[in-house]
């Protein structure tokens, strides 16, 4: 993907490398009522395309702080969601171990009254 970015920034600065060798005439640019610039065409668009550049970059870095904060917001709902799950683990653990407690006793009983019928036969 690097090689790819290269060789597209690469051709794009070549191609205003060759636009401006050709156009080196003076251009005027109005800013504002009254207030404007006189400049070779390829200086203004150099300007131009680092000026675009920059509001670029800008993009790309607020894009960025507003996809970080909308995944730890998520990541927060699940840490939640993940301490809940936890939470019923170690209660459906206890549960089962009280469960499990009360079972011997119960099939000691039923061993009991097995026993008791086999010998009363």
């Amino acid at each position: 993907m690097r090689q790819i970015n290269f060789v597209i920034i690469f051709v794009i600065c070549l191609a205003l490398v060759l636009f401006g060798i050709e156009n080196t005439e003076p251009a005027v640019i109005h800013i504002v009522k009254g207030i404007q610039l006189q400049a070779p065409l390829s200086i203004e668009l150099i300007l131009a395309m680092g000026i675009g550049a920059v509001l670029a970059w800008v993009f790309s870095v607020w894009t960025s702080v507003q996809k970080l904060l909308e995944t730890s917001k998520e990541i927060r709902v699940k840490d939640t969601r993940i301490q809940q799950l936890e939470e019923d683990i170690e209660r459906y653990r206890a549960e089962i171990q009280e469960q499990q407690r009360l079972l011997p006793a119960s099939q000691q009983t039923t061993e009991e009254s097995e026993a008791e019928v086999i010998t009363a036969q």
